[in-house]
Formats: C-alpha cells, sequence, structure tokens
C-alpha cells in the first residue's frame, strides 16, 4: 500500500537529505578538488555531501516504496526556538563568552518545550556548562574566553 509522499517521513526525510547534500556541493564548487593523494580543500566537503546525497537518495526510494506516514502537526514555536538559540549562541560567543552564551542557548531551547520547569532548566544548565568547559576548554585547551571582560579579554 502506497502512502501519500508529502506525508511520508522517510520520503521527506530523503529530500531533506538530497537538499542539504545539494546546497553543499554546489557551496563547494567553488574550492579545488585535487586527488585522492593530494585533497584540495573542495574535496572533503563534495565527498561528504555526494555520500549524504546517496543516503538521501536510498531513504527517498525506501520512503517512495512504502514508509510510515508523519503523524501530528509541524510545531512551529519549537522549531523557531531551537533555531534562534543557535543563533543567539553563536552572537553571544563574540560579545559575552563561553559560558554566558551556553546559559542564554540553554535557556533559549528549552523555552521551545511546553513542559519548561526552571528548576531543571537550571540544573540542566549547571551540569552541561561545567561538562562543556571542563571538555572544550580544559580538556581539548580551546581559546575561548570564558566570559568577555574577565581575565584580560
Amino acid at each position: 500500500m502506497r502512502s501519500d509522499l508529502l506525508n511520508n517521513k522517510d520520503f521527506l526525510a530523503g529530500l531533506l537529505m538530497l537538499a542539504i547534500g545539494g546546497i553543499g556541493f554546489y557551496m563547494a564548487l567553488d574550492y579545488p578538488f585535487g586527488s585522492t593523494q593530494r585533497m584540495g580543500p573542495g574535496y572533503f566537503p563534495r565527498v561528504l555531501a555526494a555520500i549524504l546525497m546517496l543516503f538521501g537518495i536510498y531513504v527517498l526510494v525506501r520512503g517512495a516504496k512504502g514508509g510510515e506516514k508523519v503523524k501530528g502537526i509541524w510545531g512551529f514555536k519549537p522549531l523557531a526556538f531551537i533555531s534562534l538559540s543557535l543563533v543567539v549562541f553563536g552572537y553571544a560567543m563574540d560579545h559575552l563568552g563561553f559560558v554566558p552564551a551556553l546559559v542564554v542557548m540553554f535557556f533559549v531551547s528549552a523555552y521551545a518545550g511546553h513542559e519548561f520547569r526552571w528548576k531543571e532548566v537550571v540544573i540542566l544548565t549547571i551540569v552541561m556548562v561545567v561538562a562543556a568547559v571542563g571538555i572544550f576548554i580544559y580538556g581539548l585547551g580551546l581559546p575561548y574566553p570564558l566570559i568577555i571582560g574577565v581575565g584580560g579579554y
């Protein structure tokens, strides 16, 4: 039994992978490709984009043969707040520092859900900030200022 393709999870996921892979491949066309022995800056992005597009074709065909229908409706509030949290994180990294950017990102993204609870978000934020600082700043040695204006930054 064939399902409506515009209401088919696999078909839509395959289309999304094809679109993202196609955009990535197109953006990498400006860089020299090189060869397998001497890879140019365009080699890796084009190969990854091609693999993503091949996987997208596989998922799209699997969905066209019959797949699970999309249940429910689109949640535009979660989509908007998750996207906004990433943009705010990028802006806050430059202007506030690593720790405040993480705090703002967690609170904005948590507001996307319908079960926003202050206590849980505060605990999650504390745990994730400590883990991120430990991994990225001390473990990997990335040169991000923890807080802009503190410690000479």
